[in-house]
């Protein structure tokens, strides 16, 4: 299933939402496709909606959910790819 959350998150002079699939990566991509958000909206596990978007997103099927439960999701389907910190040898 693919899941986002409200677009409460603002970059670049808008709102954004983050998609989500507790299912695979490719359902995740598949699903942005038909939404028409291009491959760079995606972020390691994510993809980055803006507010625009939204309403076509859950029109297409997309399940309303808190942002806390996203990550939840994607723990629970070992799908989270968290950012790596990369620490500076001395």
């Amino acid at each position: 299933m693919v899941y986002l959350d409200r677009p409460d998150w603002p970059a670049h002079g808008r709102l954004w939402s983050h998609l989500i699939s507790d299912v695979s990566a490719a359902e995740l991509h598949a699903f942005a496709e038909a939404l028409g958000v291009p491959r760079r909206g995606f972020d390691r596990d994510h993809y980055d909606i803006p507010a625009e978007r939204y309403a076509q997103a859950v029109h297409l099927g997309a399940q309303v959910v808190p942002s806390r439960e996203l990550v939840r999701l994607l723990r629970a389907a070992n799908l989270r790819r968290p950012k790596h910190l990369s620490h500076p040898t001395p």
